[in-house]
Order: C-alpha cells, then sequence, then structure tokens
C-alpha cells in the first residue's frame, strides 16, 4: 500500500495554494490611461487613476502607488473622492504596515457610508474585505474574518450590483470555511462563486481560482473524477491565455490531483510543466510552490533520493522558506524522506528543527492572543478610571461606591471560591466515573476477546473433529447402503447434520474472513442473509486489507449482529448495509424499511444492542440510531477506530 505524508498536512497546504490575478484586466488599461489625459473634470480624471491604480495593484505596485498618487491630487474637498484615496493608501500601506493600514480602511468606510451610489458601495465591501482580511484571516482569527465577510463586506457587495466583486467575496468567503475545516461549507460558497463568475469575463481570474479550489477539495476528499472535471473547466478557460499566470495555479492543482490519485509520472511532468513557466514569467514564489509539489510526486512515487534533493533546495529558498508554514512542511518532508532513506541522524536532525519550529510558532499564536486581550483589557481599565474621576466630585458618594465596590469584590472572592470547590467536587465526581467507564471497557474489551477466542476454537473443533466424524460415518454407511436401503434416509439425515455443523461452525469464525479478509466475509454474510423474501445489498468502500484481524472480527459480529436483529425484528424486505473507511476510522451504515422501533424504549437494552454497544466501545467508537415514531425503516450509523496504517498526505 502506498504510503503519504500524514494528513495533517493536506490542511497545511491547501492554505498555501496563492492566487494570479490573470486573465484579463479589470478595465482596458490604454483605454482608461487616454481617458486619464484628456481635459476633464478632477473629479472623472481622478476616479480614472483609481481604476487603473486598482487594475495594477496585485501585478505592479510601483504602478498602482503612481496612478493612486495621481488620482490623489485631484480629489481636492470631494468627500466621496477622498475615501476612495484613503482606501488606496490603506491598500498600498497593507503590504508593510498591515495595523495601521487596517484603521484607514476604517477611516475610508467612514467617510463613504454617506453615499448610496453603486460605486460607493462597492468601495464600501472592498473595504470591509480587507480589513477583515488583514485584522482577523492575516491573523488566524478566520471566525471574526468570516462574521465580517457575512455581516458586512458580501451585503454590501450584493448592493453594489458588481457580480465580479461579489464572486470574489464568495470565494474568500469559502477560503476561510475552508481554514476552519469545515469543508461542505466551502464548497457551498465556492459554488456559487462560478455561479457568480460564470458569464463575467473580466472575472475569469477569480473564476479559475474557484475550479482550482473545487478540484483540490475533491482531490483531497477521495473524488477524483470530480477533481478532473474542474481541472478541465480551469483548463478551458486559460486556452486563450497561454501566458498567464494563472497557469501556475493550475499546473500545481493538476499535479497534486494526479499525485493524490497515484499517477506521479504524469504529476511530474505538469509540475515541471508549470516550473519552466513560472521561470519564463519570472514568478519565484509559484515555481517554489510548484517545487514543494514535485517533491510529493517524487515521495510517494518512492524516488527518495530526488525528493530529498529537491525538499534540500527548497529549504534554501527564498522567499518560499521565508514563511513559517513553508518551512514546517520542508522540514516534515526532510524527516520521513530521511526516515525512509534509514538515515537516522538526518531525520533526528530534521525532526528537531520542525519541532522548534512548531513549538515557536504555537507560541507565537499564543503570544498575540495575549496581546489582544490585553488590550481589551486596557481599554476597560481606562473606561473605568474616566468613570471614576466624573464621580469624584461627590466624596460622600465616592465613598459609598468604594464601599458597595468592596463588598461586591468580597462577595464575589466567596462566589468564585464556592464555585472553585464545586467545580472541583464535580471534576473529582466525574474523574472517578471515567475510570469505573475506563475499567469496565476493559472488562468488556478481555471478555469480548476471549469469547472470540473461545468461539474459533470451537468452531475448529466443530469443523476439525466432529466434522470430519460425521463425514466419516456417511461414508462408511453410503458403502453398505446398496445393500441395506433402509440405511439412504439415515445418510440424508446426516447429511443435513453435516451441513448444519458446517453453517454452526462460519457462522461462529467464518473462514471467509479469515481467509479473504472483512470486504469478501461481509459480502459472504450478506448473500447469506439474502432470500426470495429479503434482499440484503453491501457497499463497502476503501476498507484497508490491513486492519488487525481482532479488529476486522469485531466489526464483522457488530454488522452480524445488526443484520441479525433487522431480520428477527423489523421484519424489513430491504437491507443497506455500507462500509467506509477513512484513514484510522471505520463508518457503519445499516438501513432497512422494516417498522422501526421506538429508540427510548426498552428495545436498545435487549442482549443483541447490548454486545452490539460493548464491541463499539472495544473500539473506541460512537452509534446513532434513527428511527422516527409512525414511520417506517430505521438506520443505525456506527463510527470506530480502527489501527489500519495512516495515508500519508498528499500536497496542498
Amino acid at each position: 500500500m502506498m504510503k503519504y505524508l500524514p494528513p495533517l498536512l493536506l490542511l497545511l497546504l491547501s492554505g498555501l495554494c496563492g492566487r494570479s490575478q490573470e486573465p484579463p484586466g479589470r478595465y482596458n488599461r490604454d483605454s482608461l490611461a487616454r481617458q486619464a489625459e484628456q481635459p476633464l473634470p478632477d473629479s472623472v480624471r481622478a476616479a480614472t487613476f483609481f481604476r487603473l491604480a486598482e487594475d495594477w495593484i496585485e501585478q505592479d505596485t510601483g504602478m498602482a502607488k503612481k496612478y493612486a498618487g495621481q488620482g490623489k491630487r485631484l480629489v481636492h474637498d470631494n468627500v466621496r473622492l477622498q475615501g476612495i484615496s484613503l482606501y488606496y493608501d490603506a491598500r498600498l500601506l497593507a503590504f508593510t504596515m498591515p495595523d495601521s493600514a487596517a484603521a484607514i480602511y476604517l477611516q475610508a468606510e467612514n467617510r463613504l457610508k454617506k453615499f448610496t451610489d453603486k460605486e460607493a458601495l462597492r468601495y464600501r465591501s472592498m473595504c470591509w474585505h480587507d480589513y477583515a482580511r488583514l485584522l482577523h484571516f492575516d491573523k488566524d482569527d478566520t471566525e471574526s474574518y468570516i462574521n465580517l465577510m457575512m455581516e458586512r463586506a458580501i451585503p454590501l457587495a450584493l448592493q453594489s450590483g458588481d457580480r465580479v466583486w461579489l464572486g470574489r467575496n464568495y470565494l474568500d468567503l469559502a477560503y476561510g470555511f475552508k481554514n476552519l475545516q469545515q469543508h461542505p461549507k466551502a464548497e457551498t460558497y465556492l459554488k456559487q462563486a462560478i455561479e457568480t463568475l460564470r458569464d463575467e469575463k473580466s472575472g475569469i481570474s477569480f473564476l479559475t481560482a474557484a475550479y482550482h479550489t473545487l478540484s483540490e477539495n475533491n482531490s483531497l476528499s477521495g473524488h477524483p473524477a470530480e477533481a478532473a472535471a474542474y481541472m478541465d473547466s480551469m483548463r478551458l478557460l486559460l486556452l486563450p491565455y497561454p501566458h498567464a499566470a494563472a497557469w501556475l495555479d493550475y499546473y500545481a492543482g493538476e499535479s497534486m490531483r494526479l499525485t493524490v490519485a497515484a499517477k506521479f509520472e504524469q504529476s511530474l511532468e505538469a509540475a515541471d510543466k508549470g516550473i519552466a513557466l513560472a521561470k519564463q514569467l519570472k514568478r519565484t514564489y509559484p515555481e517554489q510552490r510548484l517545487l514543494l509539489q514535485k517533491f510529493y510526486a517524487l515521495y510517494n512515487k518512492k524516488d527518495l533520493t530526488k525528493a530529498r534533493d529537491v525538499a534540500l533546495d527548497l529549504s534554501e529558498r527564498q522567499p518560499f522558506i521565508h514563511v513559517a508554514m513553508n518551512r514546517l512542511l520542508i522540514y516534515y518532508g526532510l524527516v520521513v524522506t530521511y526516515e525512509e532513506l534509514h538515515n537516522i541522524p538526518e531525520a533526528f536532525g530534521w525532526l528537531k528543527r520542525y519541532s522548534n519550529l512548531r513549538d515557536s510558532i504555537s507560541k507565537s499564536n499564543l503570544e498575540a492572543k495575549i496581546n489582544a486581550l490585553e488590550i481589551k483589557y486596557r481599554k476597560a481599565e481606562d473606561q473605568r478610571k474616566i468613570t471614576a474621576l466624573n464621580a469624584a466630585n461627590d466624596k460622600a458618594r465616592s465613598a459609598l461606591k468604594r464601599t458597595r465596590l468592596l463588598n461586591w469584590s468580597l462577595s464575589v472572592v466567596v462566589l468564585l471560591l464556592f464555585s472553585i470547590l464545586l467545580l472541583g467536587y464535580f471534576f473529582y465526581r466525574n474523574r472517578k466515573k471515567t475510570a469505573a467507564q475506563r475499567e469496565q471497557i476493559k472488562v468488556s474489551q478481555a471478555m469480548l476477546q476471549v469469547q472470540e477466542e473461545e468461539r474459533q476454537r470451537v468452531a475448529r473443533d466443530l469443523h476439525d473433529s466432529l466434522g470430519g466424524l460425521l463425514a466419516s460415518t456417511k461414508i462408511n454407511l453410503s458403502a453398505i447402503a446398496g445393500h441395506q436401503p433402509e440405511l439412504k434416509p439415515i445418510i440424508s439425515q446426516l447429511d443435513v447434520s453435516v451441513t448444519e455443523l458446517r453453517k454452526i461452525a462460519h457462522n461462529m469464525m467464518p473462514e471467509m474472513l479469515l481467509r479473504l479478509g472483512l470486504e469478501a466475509a461481509l459480502q459472504d454474510l450478506c448473500n447469506a442473509f439474502t432470500t426470495e423474501q429479503l434482499m440484503v445489498r453491501c457497499q463497502c468502500l476503501d476498507i484497508q486489507p490491513d486492519i488487525p484481524q481482532q479488529e476486522q472480527v469485531t466489526i464483522y459480529r457488530i454488522i452480524q449482529e445488526l443484520l441479525t436483529n433487522a431480520v428477527k425484528h423489523a421484519a424489513a424486505t430491504r437491507i443497506l448495509l455500507q462500509c467506509n473507511q477513512r484513514d484510522n476510522r471505520f463508518f457503519i451504515t445499516v438501513e432497512d424499511n422494516g417498522k422501526g422501533f421506538d429508540t427510548t424504549a426498552d428495545a436498545k437494552d435487549g442482549m443483541g444492542f447490548i454486545n452490539i454497544r460493548n464491541r463499539v466501545a472495544y473500539l473506541h467508537g460512537s452509534i446513532d440510531i434513527v428511527s422516527p415514531q409512525n414511520r417506517k425503516g430505521t438506520s443505525i450509523n456506527i463510527e470506530v477506530y480502527v489501527t489500519s496504517a495512516i495515508p500519508a498526505g498528499h500536497p496542498g
């Protein structure tokens, strides 16, 4: 089985994919430049210069700064244009002084909020969008970023009627949900971005980014066909622009998709094409990002020497290695590569660097949060002092307030002490209860293991000893049956007995499970339950063959008990069994069209469900039963954990 890097890296990698703002530009630059030189009113020329700055700002900050400065000189006393000018001041400052830029964004929004025309609404939306990104998204406060996007930026974008800007907001909102690992919500907004931008020619850069991100999500979640379809859509959009920087995202996404699909040669070919184009376009960072994809393809191909060389090269490249998260990825990649090469000293050295960097990042994030809390505390403290000074004119009232404050403080201290004692008591009781539950689980685990071992022994004895004896007796009787016809009924009874004996031995320890594994045993079990009156379907997906045999037997027993319950109690005519494995998580779903039952009643306390719960607890899992009252059908969903090898990560 292929070995990948840990899945955690997939989440880190997915946040590193940059986005190129080509093709084509939002405005016609030549036309705008000519218009700016015409003898028009200053307000019109200023607006034109600002549009030129907007069009250049993602590609050449020097040109953007030049045009923004020309527009600013024509603003004069126009409050509306002053707000727009402040927006570009903040935009250009964001690269070097993000906190100052965030404050200027709010000043710009304050100037513009008295205007209700669509252009002013669009700039207000842009202010909130960039403010949320600088102050929250870039500082890992993704929840606050999402709130500002949904409550401020997107409603204003909708009012402005600018579909390209609205589509970009949906796209960036999806990145926020993706950082929180809420992939279904991220996919919803990615599709909404595509729907919004589909017919907008000037929004092709954002549309290609949406297709690229959707392809990435589907690659990492195990949907290769959908991932390939989204990459094809992106490629078709870019065909008219063969030298567009957005092709670098395409090659990176295609390389990642092919690596996940274990098509390593094709993945390397895509990465090399992207690297060649990045060199041609002189895009240093995208070239290094493609080298990272090449490393993952080489590593998973087990071309470890080349993978090591690429990773070592990247470990010294700027600006890629300047980003702490990139260093984290490369260090870890070198750890596992040297480990595979059996160079333990080098692997240990890189592991130390990886651990130190990870601890440093965690400490930095903690300090940032503490600083934010301290700022909030100081603001609250300053406000309290102002209130105290305003009340100081009346000494008697001030003394009374201090007395009340002291009494209140003492009350709070007493209440706090009581709360601590109460929490301590509850903590002790819960800890004791948890210990008892763990002990009970250990006992149940031991009982289940002994039970399965005894089942296996008895099944082997029945099959090998008693089965052989009955077969031998049948042969001996068959030899003399020709002379004594009255023995034929006895031989028939022996046939039935041998068949029944084999069925009992199979139920106690299915031979199919021992010989061919869990998936084949489950298919065989469903076939055994299927009759003319009952159809049992079995769907298995990504079940790994290296699950330990004891855990395979436990899963088999859980499913066997669930099917038995459905047949005995539900009077069902159709049963669907679905099994799916994702890394070390194993999911079981059994649905039937039977008469259902009241999940609050004692049916769940029968011996069958007790056995199921004990086995689920043995695998540290959980069980959920859905059986709506007055409706047919029952759905039982189980999630357990197995010790199958976890696939290594893929690039993002």
